[in-house]
């Protein structure tokens, strides 16, 4: 009871002695009876006390509480979560995973590549699967290239990333290799990591003068398909370009000659070519043969063989391909061919026999490159294949050095593709005719097809001392190529787009739509004709 008392005593007194609050009259002092406090040994019941008059307390100056001293040691009372360990694990990896990433690949990673592995380090597995969904390699592909002059001239394909990789259903190419072209100066370590990744085996290396490109053959060890390799090379940026091996073939059929070989020899009449060897023969002018092997000691084409290159560099028989063009460009013994003193380039880069002898990309470049080392004027190219980027590049600079590049268009019939090299914008392309000026029936159409040529039942020569009638648009590019060689004698400061014009201009019109013959037959005696020296 005395507590209750003090306590008492001093909240009255407590609140009698406070100022006032701003804006309310103090209410006056109260007199308080002192209280009687009873001896300790007599407890009275508890003195009711009636409540105060409530005042508002006047603003109290509270000083600040002061806080205890820390614990030197404190106690951490917060666990972290298996969510936020997780949490923290994920951002960790993804931060870590793309250094490591360079490191082993020797160069930095793509954006799309550091993208999937931030997804698989949050999803684990998961991310593996949804990372080439989410995250697509960002790389054009190229599939094939559009039915001629969609390449613009002087297009350089060397620029960029230029990874070709084949539609489903195309099977026109050596079914284990593929072709590369890497960054100058890329170090071996990076080819090597590239071999291990894809399962790959160097062949070779060839560099280019007519180019300036080094490019590498490899052969697919593994499993993988080309289009699977060529895929597998995507994240690999000091690529720049990549491709099949395309295989180019001839077509060509080659039925017995006949008994009576004067007849079969209508090319003669056909193209005026008696006429127009009284005013030139071709003297000298380098034609380029890209073929198979030719026999150079036939008597038609004695004396007419300035060189010879080998491209496979393996043993082959002679062919009755290579040996037939190149004597409907220059026989002069037996068969009169259209350009009799011109000076041949043998060059063999196809290998097989018969209608399954065929040449691969690789091998054509080779031979395109050493024939402009040799100043070959005209290239004869009888044969046809797909669409190949690395060819056309060559192509591109071939013309721009001013050769004369001419080309079957291909025996695939009306409704084939275009064919290549035929269909590029900087080739010839060549039709085949019959002795009635009548379209051959698997010749192929369309827009590449700049001018016609006899190119049924010719009589050519043949391996052995022998002769052979052949069929198809070779033998018509080898005509056209023959009678390009007498403008070039006539005139040698022809350009080839020059000789183009030419021969479609002296062209004979036959019967037919202009995407199926062409300007019409070509004319040996016109086109000499219409050449100013």
């Amino acid at each position: 009871m005395r507590r209750v008392a003090v306590v008492t005593i001093v909240a009255i007194a407590a609140f009698a002695t406070l100022a006032p609050a701003s804006g309310q009259v103090a209410p006056p002092p109260v007199n308080i009876p002192p209280i009687v406090v009873p001896p300790p040994v007599v407890v009275p019941p508890p003195v009711v006390v009636p409540p105060p008059v409530v005042v508002p307390p006047p603003p109290v100056n509270v000083p600040p509480a002061v806080a205890p001293p820390a614990p030197s040691n404190p106690v951490i009372t917060n666990r972290v979560t298996p969510l936020g360990w997780y949490a923290i694990g994920s951002i960790a990896c993804a931060a870590v995973t793309p250094m490591v990433g360079t490191l082993v690949v020797g160069r930095e990673l793509t954006v799309t590549e550091v993208d999937r592995m931030a997804l698989s380090c949050f999803l684990g597995p998961v991310g593996w699967v949804l990372g080439p969904v989410l995250f697509p390699d960002p790389v054009v592909i190229k599939t094939a290239m559009q039915p001629r002059n969609s390449p613009p001239k002087g297009q350089r394909l060397a620029r960029g990333r230029h990874i070709d990789i084949p539609g489903r259903g195309v099977i026109s190419f050596v079914p284990n290799e593929v072709l590369l072209e890497v960054d100058a100066g890329t170090p071996d370590a990076y080819l090597n990591a590239i071999a291990r990744r894809l399962q790959l085996r160097l062949l070779e290396t060839q560099s280019f003068t007519l180019t300036g490109r080094t490019l590498q053959r490899w052969h697919v060890d593994g499993r993988r398909t080309v289009a699977d390799t060529l895929r597998g090379m995507l994240p690999f940026g000091r690529i720049s370009a990549a491709q099949p091996n395309w295989v180019y073939r001839f077509g060509q059929s080659q039925p017995s000659a006949p008994s009576d070989a004067a007849a079969a020899q209508y090319t003669v009449s056909k193209m005026h070519l008696v006429e127009a060897h009284r005013i030139t023969n071709g003297d000298d002018v380098l034609v380029a043969v890209i073929d198979s092997k030719i026999d150079t000691g036939h008597p038609d084409l004695a004396g007419v063989i300035a060189d010879e290159y080998d491209v496979l560099g393996t043993p082959g028989n002679l062919h009755v391909h290579g040996t037939g063009m190149a004597g409907a460009i220059a026989a002069h013994s037996k068969l009169i061919g259209v350009a009799p003193k011109v000076k041949l380039l043998a060059i063999r880069a196809f290998a097989g026999e018969g209608e399954s002898a065929q040449g691969t990309t690789f091998n054509i470049l080779k031979a395109l490159d050493w024939a402009a080392t040799k100043n070959a004027r005209i290239v004869n190219m009888s044969f046809a294949g797909p669409a190949d980027t690395m060819f056309r590049d060559m192509i591109s600079k071939a013309h721009a050095r001013g050769m004369v590049l001419i080309a079957a268009v291909g025996n695939a019939g009306p409704r084939s593709p275009p064919l290549y090299p035929a269909a590029d914008p900087d080739v010839i392309g060549v039709t085949a005719t019959d002795a009635d000026d009548k379209l051959l029936a698997q010749a192929n159409r369309g827009p590449q097809v700049a001018v016609a040529a006899p190119g049924v039942q010719v009589l050519v020569p043949a391996p052995g001392d022998t002769y052979a009638l052949t069929t198809g648009t070779s033998v018509a590019a080898a005509h056209a190529s023959g009678v390009a060689a007498l403008l070039l004698a006539r005139n040698p400061k022809l350009t080839p787009d020059e000789v183009r014009r030419d021969l479609i201009g002296s062209a004979r019109a036959v019967p037919g739509a202009k995407r199926d013959v062409g300007a019409g037959v070509i004319d040996a005696l016109g086109a000499v004709n219409s050449v100013k020296n």
